[in-house]
């Protein structure tokens, strides 16, 4: 499997010319009956050989940490960070493999956190934002060697714990305004997402990876607040609260086409399955709720699939020019 990134590296290295490979995209989109920039792509798989490698390393990394925590929680959780930067020296740089170059950020970063929260043995404010903070720092360290596309989600995630962190440190009554943080919080990388997203609008490189990462963080960051302040995560699902839903969700939606980006509408799914359930076990379908709800969601969601392009047509129609310069191109 050829990413376009090796593709661009290909016509850098003189095997193929510019003209080509944009003859090949064409004729690939043209298979499909979907322009290229509407599919999306990742990288999360090169290979079976990425799941192999994966095994192998949580194989590893489980009896380092193990063998570690036998001595201390501390010494379990250094083994475990110095493993997972030590496998990604062959396995990114050299291999570059997709699946197993995320499973080892992730567990990086997991190993940096805990490694942070043991050695100050307490769980206070403090120790929380120090954490967070040596935690963004080891996010950035490690995307400045290993270029994984979501390192800068994950850093991003650490940032916007030092900023609840330092939020409840100056006013422990601020956690009554958590939810307001986090949807702010979840509004600011939606943004860097946008920024990151601007730089490659044809989503050839590796930029349009980290910002589906970014997106991906950014969207239950804002969806979440929003329902729970709705109350629909406790139960409050009445026809009123679910009309609400609907046309959050619609909004989502027109916003997820714009910018040619899926994960906000599947971030809000959960909770739109659950208020259209709730709300017909109200009306006496306890029985065939999850059902119904689901066949009537997972259609909607299949025809918006089948003529997403279209809807981004009538969209463009629509939007002012200014905005769609930072927009992915309709082709």
């Amino acid at each position: 499997m050829y990413t376009d990134e090796d593709l661009s590296t290909a016509v850098k290295a003189g095997i193929f010319t510019d003209e080509s490979i944009d003859a090949f995209r064409d004729h690939t989109a043209k298979l499909r009956n979907t322009p290229t920039v509407d599919e999306e792509n990742f990288q999360l798989l090169t290979g079976f050989n990425d799941i192999f490698v994966v095994i192998a390393c949580l194989l590893v990394l489980t009896s380092v940490a193990w063998f570690g925590a036998s001595i201390n929680n501390l010494t379990g959780a250094l083994a475990i960070t110095a493993t997972s930067w030590g496998l990604a020296e062959y396995f990114v740089i050299k291999r570059r493999m997709a699946l197993p170059a995320i499973v080892l950020l992730l567990s990086f970063i997991g190993g940096v956190l805990s490694s942070s929260l043991s050695a100050f043995g307490s769980y206070s404010e403090f120790t929380l934002l120090s954490s967070a903070v040596i935690t963004a720092i080891a996010a950035w360290l490690h995307w400045q060697r290993f270029q994984v596309p979501i390192t800068v989600a994950a850093g991003t995630s650490a940032a916007v714990g030092c900023i609840v962190a330092i939020t409840l440190a100056s006013n422990p009554e601020a956690k009554n305004w958590m939810l307001p943080v986090l949807f702010i919080s979840g509004l600011a990388v939606f943004v860097y997402a946008m920024y990151w997203d601007s730089t490659d609008r044809l989503r050839k490189t590796r930029q349009s990876d980290v910002a589906f990462w970014l997106h991906l963080v950014a969207a239950p960051m804002i969806v979440h607040p929003i329902f729970s302040l709705l109350g629909i995560l406790d139960g409050h699902s009445g026809l009123f609260e679910a009309s609400i839903v609907i046309g959050l969700y619609v909004v989502m939606a027109i916003v997820s086409i714009a910018i040619d980006r899926r994960a906000i509408l599947v971030s809000g799914l959960i909770y739109v399955l659950y208020a259209f359930s709730t709300l017909l076990k109200t009306y006496g379908l306890q029985g065939s709720s999850s059902a119904i709800t689901g066949i009537f969601m997972g259609s909607a969601l299949l025809l918006l699939s089948v003529y997403w392009h279209d809807c981004r047509n009538l969209l463009f129609n629509v939007l002012p020019t200014k905005l769609q310069r930072y927009l992915p191109p309709l082709n």
